[in-house]
């Protein structure tokens, strides 16, 4: 349970980075305490995207993974990145990523951010 709150945390922090240095990753409230649950919902979003989805996407990609020398994985992200905007507008919260180039960029901050997070919280194991 504690690793799992780690990694959502991380999520979030990471997800509200990209929202601070992308002017087309947006993320929109009334207040503070609103702006900080929709990153909450979002960041438990994007965890189940990529406990889900991710893997799946790299199963099948794996040639491209080969071919690319793991480059590839900068293209996975951003799309993981992209559903997880997809499923935040299906359930009206308000974070909207606008492009792919975008959702790339973006993929790499929230990667680099929550990897360093990871780092510095402790495990829960």
């Amino acid at each position: 349970m504690v690793n799992f709150l780690v990694k959502t945390i991380a999520n979030a922090v990471a997800l509200a980075v990209a929202v601070w240095l992308l002017d087309d990753i947006t993320l929109t409230g009334d207040d503070t305490a609103d702006k900080t649950l929709t990153l909450v919902l979002v960041a438990l979003i994007f965890g189940l995207v990529n406990v889900v989805v991710k893997p799946i996407a790299k199963l099948l990609s794996f040639p491209v993974l080969i071919l690319t020398l793991g480059l590839f994985t900068l293209v996975i992200n951003a799309l993981m990145l992209l559903l997880t905007s997809w499923l935040a507008e299906q359930v009206d919260l308000a974070f909207r990523v606008d492009g792919f180039w975008t959702a790339v960029l973006g993929g790499l901050i929230i990667s680099i951010v929550s990897w360093a997070v990871n780092m510095l919280l402790p495990d829960g194991d």
